[in-house]
Parts: C-alpha cells; sequence; structure tokens
C-alpha cells in the first residue's frame, strides 16, 4: 500500500498538467440518477404465494474532482438502506486506472452487467452461486466487495480496445463490512479479447477464502477455500445479443459448475426485445441427479435509457426428485 501512495504522488505533477488547482468549475461535477424495480411475481408452486415486492430502489451519485479524480457513491433504499458502491477512480491513462472502496469484483460478464442494463430479471444460477450474489457461501453481497484494482487497456487497435485487464485484492467479506473473515486477502483477474468488432472472449479468475455464513462441519470456526474460474463470451451489435458463460467454483470441499447462453433480438429496433436464455447449474459435482435446468423466455419493451417493462417466464427442471416450480416475472423499471 505505501508504494501505491508514493506513485500517486511521484504521478501527481504529471496529472495535474493545465489543472487550475482553484477551478471550481471544472471540479466537484455532480451527477445523480436512480432507478426503481417494481416486480410481480407468480408462482406454480403451491407453497410459494404471488406477490410484487420493490427490489431495487437506488439513488446514484457521481462526479470529478478533475478529469483524472472521479468517485461515486450508490445506495439502495429497498427494504433496509445500505451502501451499495463507494469508491474513488484515479484514471492516469487509457492503460493505467486505479479504483479503491466498495465496488464490483472483476468477475462474470453477467455480475458485471448494470441491473438497469440487464436484458433478463434474474440472474444465471451459476452467477448467482458464484460471484458474491444471493445464493454464494458468503451471503448476498450485490456481486461488490472492498479492495483495491488496476485496470485498463493493454493494446488498442486506433481507439478501439482489443486486449483489456482488471486486477484486483479484495477483503472477500463482502459488502459494508471490515475484514474481520481472515487476514488473508482474495485476488481477482479479469481479461477481456475484442478481436473483431462486436465480439468478445473473456477469463475470469477469483482466488480466495470466504467465512461461509453455512459452513460445511469440516470448516465450523474457520475460513474456507472459496474459488472461481470462469469463461465468457458475447457478440453484440445493433439488434442482435449472444453472450454466454461456463462457471466453476470450489468452497471448502464442494465442487460447483455451471454455464448459460442467452440470444436476443431486437424486434423493433431500441424498443422490442425478444429474449431467450438456456441455464444450467450444478451445485456439487461429486454428488448425482442434483442439476437444474431453467429455460427462460419473455420480452423487454423500452421505454427510454433508463425505463422499461419486462416480462419473463422460466420453467424449471430439476434432476431427481422434480416438482412443479415454474413462475412468471413482470418488472417495470422507472429511472431518472
Amino acid at each position: 500500500m505505501k508504494t501505491i501512495i508514493l506513485l500517486l504522488f511521484a504521478f501527481y505533477p504529471v496529472w495535474m498538467v493545465g489543472q487550475p488547482p482553484n477551478d471550481s468549475s471544472a471540479s466537484r461535477m455532480l451527477q445523480i440518477a436512480g432507478y426503481t424495480q417494481i416486480r410481480y411475481q407468480a408462482f406454480s408452486e403451491e407453497a410459494k404465494n404471488d406477490g410484487f415486492d420493490v427490489r431495487r430502489a437506488r439513488l446514484d451519485f457521481r462526479g470529478n474532482f478533475t478529469p483524472v479524480f472521479s468517485y461515486r457513491l450508490q445506495v439502495d433504499m429497498a427494504n433496509s438502506p445500505k451502501i451499495v458502491d463507494a469508491y474513488g477512480e484515479i484514471k492516469i491513462n487509457d492503460y493505467l486506472n486505479i479504483t479503491f472502496g466498495q465496488f464490483r469484483i472483476p468477475f462474470s460478464l453477467e455480475n458485471l452487467t448494470s441491473m438497469n442494463k440487464f436484458d433478463l430479471i434474474d440472474f444465471s444460477q451459476a452467477v448467482d452461486a458464484l460471484s458474491s450474489r444471493g445464493k454464494d457461501v458468503i451471503g448476498n453481497h450485490n456481486g461488490r466487495d472492498i479492495g483495491i484494482q488496476l485496470g485498463g487497456i493493454l493494446l488498442k487497435k486506433g481507439t478501439a480496445p482489443v486486449i483489456e485487464y482488471r486486477l484486483g485484492i479484495f477483503n472477500g467479506s463482502g459488502t459494508n463490512i471490515a475484514d474481520t473473515a481472515n487476514e488473508a486477502k482474495d485476488i481477482a483477474v479479469r481479461l477481456i479479447v475484442n478481436p473483431v468488432k462486436s465480439l468478445s472472449l473473456g477469463l475470469s479468475w477469483y482466488d480466495g477464502w470466504g467465512k461461509a455464513i453455512k459452513p460445511s462441519a469440516d470448516f465450523i470456526g474457520r475460513s474456507q477455500e472459496r474459488n472461481r474460474l470462469g469463461l465468457e463470451a458475447s457478440y453484440i451489435n445493433s439488434r442482435v445479443a449472444l453472450k454466454g458463460e461456463y462457471i466453476m467454483g470450489t468452497d471448502g470441499n464442494t465442487n460447483r459448475a455451471g454455464w448459460y447462453a442467452v440470444a436476443g433480438y431486437y424486434l423493433i429496433p431500441d424498443r422490442l426485445q425478444l429474449v431467450v436464455k438456456y441455464d444450467t447449474f450444478d451445485p456439487n459435482t461429486d454428488a448425482d441427479d442434483n442439476v437444474t435446468n431453467n429455460y427462460v423466455g419473455g420480452i423487454n419493451f423500452i421505454f427510454n435509457t433508463w425505463s422499461k417493462i419486462q416480462l419473463f417466464y422460466t420453467v424449471r427442471e430439476e434432476q431427481g426428485v422434480s416438482i412443479d416450480n415454474n413462475f412468471l416475472s413482470f418488472q417495470y423499471q422507472i429511472g431518472f
């Protein structure tokens, strides 16, 4: 950490060239945005009740002190108020940016997609279980953690990025809490290659330790191994979106793996989008008959950049004992 601070001061004169120290018009530029997602779900499973919920209600504050120094604070007011993002960025150049605070872990294409830009309503099973979200062993932390990250573009062709990278060091304990689980720090690496226009290929790797909410008997009272590896591919143009990921992970003595494929097509450009998805996940690759497959289909009607209506139906198919637990989801998003 001392080395990083010394480097910041060493580069300071370079960053500030042409930056008047007291130019208030060039600093503290604040942008305020926000959105709310209201959902209705109808379940075929008798044990679950249909109903509405306010899934997210977020306020997002962003700004910059200079073209080099910027900040972000995002809070979610749904359920109980909590900080989602709280970080500062130092943009030295295209090749090196430094992010420090609480932000998204650089792992998984779907995890890094902003929820107000998401093509579907629900995350894939593997992403939900292996990227610090709803079914991760450490609990739901919205895919985020507290730490420091270096990132940027390693190679460009003209102005287009060809190879991008992210390298982060995180607590591994999740959001809004100090690192009390252990003294070790987690490492996340993400590499993206854009060989041609519209096509991206990616590799994500996460190595860490997590004090699980419900650890196995072998790890009660102490941290357990929590590692992940992800491969991804996407092809996106003005009408077509094709995306897929394979993610595998280890939690203690349990190995997990899953993958998904998504296809989207704009029937009406920028307005009406048809989306289908296949999603499969094995929560324990060493056990038999526990794979769950989801078949998802629906539409997005987009009013503007921030506001849209989403309607999706999910057919769930389990190995072993299967129950009727399909469900319909309707979500209305309004933003500013």
